[in-house]
């Protein structure tokens, strides 16, 4: 699967994601490692954020963009374990970054869709052994290709107790929206050529319609990719936040 937008950011985009990731605030309570884990006789790695507190919390599936497991997407998860959940950072590139979009679009055309869902499913089992995870209570959280996977999960797993979608393309088809069962979260920009508001709509009233839970926002002047550092001009700082704060406040509505 390729993303729907192509991106133009070269060298000083990406040394400025990585200036980002060093000077924004980083997470001193949760506790990071990476793993690694079975899945149908294949050893995957993740990267695996945790609260610093005993106890027992939801886990979230995190799914990253056409870049990779990068440094950002690990930030994100150790965010999440700040927020009070075990995150599971999966890697579909088996330890593979891109550096320039020609990279990502090469690695993301890589992907198959059954594939990476079985390894997002069997990361969701891989959480379910931790002691510290309820195992009723498992979301799914992505950007961009990481959205389109999340909400391919959810189609298979009805169950999943949330899905956050930022800017992935979604299903049009209604009988496989028909499928998912997990309250769903979306975040979109009003200028995205791929996943265009027209896209947004009709999927939004197809939920509506099968009375699922859906919470949707568009921002005004933000394209694809608003929330990565890593993607230049496409970076909203604003759009990023508050879609990261409607994240949090959404997990937590439909998790804890």
């Amino acid at each position: 699967m390729s993303e729907t937008t192509k991106f133009h950011a070269g060298w000083g985009a990406m040394a400025a994601a990585a200036l980002f990731f060093l000077l924004a605030p980083r997470g001193e309570c949760a506790k990071t490692e990476v793993v690694h884990y079975q899945i149908s006789n294949k050893t995957v790695d993740g990267f695996l954020a945790s609260p610093d507190k005993p106890g027992r919390y939801p886990g979230i599936i995190v799914v990253h963009d056409w870049w990779g497991l990068t440094d950002w997407v690990k930030q994100q998860a150790a965010k999440l374990a700040d927020a009070g959940y075990v995150a599971l950072a999966v890697d579909l590139y088996n330890g593979k970054v891109a550096t320039t979009p020609d990279e990502a679009q090469q690695l993301s055309s890589g992907l198959s869709d059954d594939p990476v869902v079985l390894q997002l499913m069997g990361s969701i089992v891989y959480l379910t052994t931790l002691n510290n995870v309820e195992h009723d209570r498992i979301g799914a959280v992505g950007w961009a290709m990481g959205g389109y996977y999340a909400v391919d999960l959810a189609m298979h797993v009805p169950r999943l107790g949330a899905c956050v979608d930022n800017y992935g393309t979604l299903p049009t088809d209604p009988n496989e929206i028909e499928t998912m069962g997990s309250p769903f979260m979306g975040n979109f920009g009003a200028d995205d050529k791929g996943v265009t508001p027209t896209d947004v709509d009709a999927f939004k009233k197809t939920m509506t319609n099968l009375n699922r839970i859906v919470d949707i926002k568009v921002y005004d002047g933000a394209g694809h990719s608003f929330a990565n550092p890593a993607d230049g001009s496409e970076y909203r700082p604003e759009a990023a936040a508050d879609s990261w704060n409607r994240t949090i406040a959404f997990l937590s509505k439909s998790l804890k």
